[in-house]
């Protein structure tokens, strides 16, 4: 058993929320909410889904964190970023974290490693230019890694990743022999999950969802360190009905002591400050 604090300040239970910054920047042939059309017709409505993460979605889900004083980590796409600067570098302003997600909506694992670096460099260099911010943390495209991906996140700077799913807290995987943090995802409490392809739910039900989660991973934070990681996206979770859902999870696990909301790249500054994380075995890539 782990001996306290778990967190910072004694918490019972960190709650981490991500905001994908990444709608506008999908490509032409990018599915949506809607049956297959033939290429031979322009598909004039499936862009107009993705923009309403931009138009609407992203300035009601910041007036969201702010009416409940939570910061967000905020995983950016470069080129959603060079589409919508101003949206961008308010995410910023507002004091959420600007995280990597990739330049483009590109698979990493089939481009050659000087490509894929490329792609990371060119994405941390944008996100840094316009919103005054370097990222140190990433989320690969669908969460896929190539063998390269996580070496050269360490070259260029990246302290953290959080495609992982093993574990309810953050924890370390050595890379090259040097420490590199992972702060755990979520396909659970994610409304792309939820909501996305086939898959049908109330927000009312997603909020329940959340709640009872909470319920769990609370109690068990009594004994040991516990985090709840909840995933939302632009053109999805900045729905009204979704931000209802939101609003009523966030106002019900506020309701409860000791629980703090924070940013991934507080979470892996932390993991990586002690001596009881845990620790991963070494990637293998052994076939």
């Amino acid at each position: 058993m782990q001996t306290k604090p778990f967190w910072p300040n004694d918490a019972q239970l960190v709650v981490s929320i991500s905001m994908q910054f990444e709608a506008t920047a999908q490509g032409k042939d990018a599915e949506g909410p809607f049956p297959p059309l033939d290429p031979k017709y322009p598909d004039t409505i499936t862009p107009s889904w993705y923009q309403y993460g931009m138009t609407e979605g992203i300035p009601r889900l910041l007036d969201l964190w702010d009416r409940h004083g939570v910061k967000v980590t905020s995983h950016m796409v470069g080129r959603a970023v060079e589409l919508n600067p101003d949206l961008a570098r308010e995410v910023v302003e507002r004091g959420h974290e600007a995280a990597g997600h990739g330049q483009t909506w590109t698979p990493q694992y089939p481009i050659t490693p000087e490509e894929e670096r490329e792609s990371y460099r060119v994405s941390a260099d944008v996100i840094e230019k316009i919103t005054g911010q370097r990222p140190i943390g990433f989320n690969a495209f669908w969460m896929r890694h190539s063998r390269s991906t996580l070496e050269i996140l360490q070259d260029l700077g990246f302290t953290y990743h959080i495609d992982d799913l093993s574990r309810d807290e953050p924890s370390i995987t050595p890379v090259r022999g040097k420490p590199f943090a992972v702060v755990p995802y979520t396909l659970r409490n994610n409304d792309i999950g939820r909501f996305g392809g086939n898959t049908a739910m109330t927000g009312a039900a997603f909020a329940q969802e959340l709640k009872d989660e909470f319920d769990i991973l609370y109690a068990e934070g009594a004994k040991r360190r516990r985090m709840m990681s909840v995933s939302t996206h632009d053109r999805i979770s900045g729905t009204p009905t979704l931000v209802k859902a939101l609003d009523s999870f966030l106002a019900y696990a506020k309701s409860h002591s000791d629980v703090v909301f924070m940013r991934k790249d507080e979470i892996a500054k932390w993991a990586l400050s002690r001596n009881d994380t845990p620790v991963n075995p070494a990637r293998s890539f052994a076939d």
